[in-house]
């Protein structure tokens, strides 16, 4: 049943990220591309009717770990408070900056809250690369200093940053240079997912620069997947075990390569929503070859003394997780019900929905 549930938690965050993170895409684009009145309300109209309901996504992954996997839950939401509650106010910043900017027809009023969304969703963009840097790092489980261990095994506690900067410290931040290289790489990657979104969905005059933008935006991609991968090494002697003890599992690194060099060609597709596809293979594969490498941790503690959290020592009893399918299946139903509707009113090209206008 762990491993049902781990399934279920890794699927629903891949959503997520794919969902709101062509949210978050577009507000970056929103921010650097859109000059005129007319882009800026274009990109509004392309994420407007989903935006919200793709942000559910993270509350029913909190809800899940919360459910099948109590010890991570308190683990990670006392060691990551501090970010956390930068994250959600960013999200509530991108939130009141989409709803309040049409409130009032007033230059300064729109160019505030412009700047509300464009900066809140790269810096959730950001954030979010982030954590997924300290979860391939690790943390100091236990608060282990002189290989004494100060707390209880699953406890930790980390400011943003330390002195070092360094990935290697005994007391970690949870900004060092290599969880960084990874929030860049989650900034880029979202800013090519969310100009893949806004070509698929309008019309924009924006759309042939778009294109341009990702092809650009790819090569530095490209370069700071390899960088990654290359320095990979240094926070883990051994970082693709798993890859090597279950080849099948190279299936995840090819998707995501196929999706990284499939947008190479965005400028020839005849078809606007390729690039889109493209961009959500990549960020399928990429988190699943992240995950299925440090598998089955979950949380890998960067000390001898106390054991990484893994999938095992962290689920809850048996006995609730098996009744837990029952009620999952009739939740997935209507998940999937409103999804299907949803995305049967809003098909085709999003540019005269008229979102935020007051």
């Amino acid at each position: 049943m762990e491993l049902f549930w781990y399934i279920v938690l890794m699927t629903m965050l891949t959503i997520y990220v794919i969902l709101d993170g062509y949210d978050f895409g577009a507000g970056i684009i929103h921010l650097f591309f859109a000059k005129k009145e007319r882009d800026k309300k274009t990109i509004r109209n392309a994420i407007g009717p989903f935006w919200d309901a793709n942000e559910v996504w993270l509350i029913a992954v909190g809800g899940v770990l919360f459910f099948a996997f109590p010890t991570l839950y308190a683990s990670s939401f006392s060691g990551f408070y501090l970010p956390l509650i930068m994250i959600l106010w960013l999200l509530i910043f991108r939130a009141i900056g989409l709803e309040l900017r049409g409130q009032i027809h007033n230059s300064m009023w729109e160019a505030i809250w412009d700047k509300a969304f464009g900066i809140s969703s790269l810096l959730l963009a950001l954030f979010f690369g982030i954590a997924l840097g300290n979860i391939v790092r690790g943390v100091n489980l236990g608060m282990v200093t002189d290989g004494v261990s100060a707390h209880e095994p699953h406890f930790f506690f980390l400011p943003l940053w330390n002195s070092t900067f360094s990935p290697h410290s005994e007391h970690l931040g949870i900004i060092d240079w290599f969880t960084l290289l990874l929030g860049v790489i989650g900034v880029v990657a979202l800013a090519i997912h969310g100009a893949n979104w806004i070509v698929f969905k309008t019309n924009s005059d924006l759309n042939q620069k778009l294109k341009k933008v990702i092809f650009n935006l790819n090569f530095v991609l490209l370069v700071l997947v390899i960088t990654s991968l290359l320095t990979w090494h240094v926070i883990e002697p051994n970082p693709f075990h798993n890859f090597i003890k279950y080849p099948w599992l190279l299936i995840f690194p090819i998707i995501t390569f196929t999706g990284l060099f499939g947008l190479f060609k965005v400028k020839t597709f005849k078809k606007d929503g390729l690039g889109f596809l493209f961009s959500t293979l990549f960020l399928f594969g990429g988190l699943a070859s992240t995950v299925t490498s440090i598998f089955p941790k979950v949380l890998p503690s960067t000390n001898d003394v106390n054991p990484s959290l893994t999938l095992y020592n962290v689920a809850a009893d048996e006995y609730g997780l098996s009744v837990g399918v029952y009620w999952f299946a009739i939740a997935a139903v209507l998940v999937a019900v409103y999804m299907f509707i949803q995305y049967r009113v809003f098909k085709g090209k999003m540019d005269d929905v008229g979102y935020g206008e007051h």
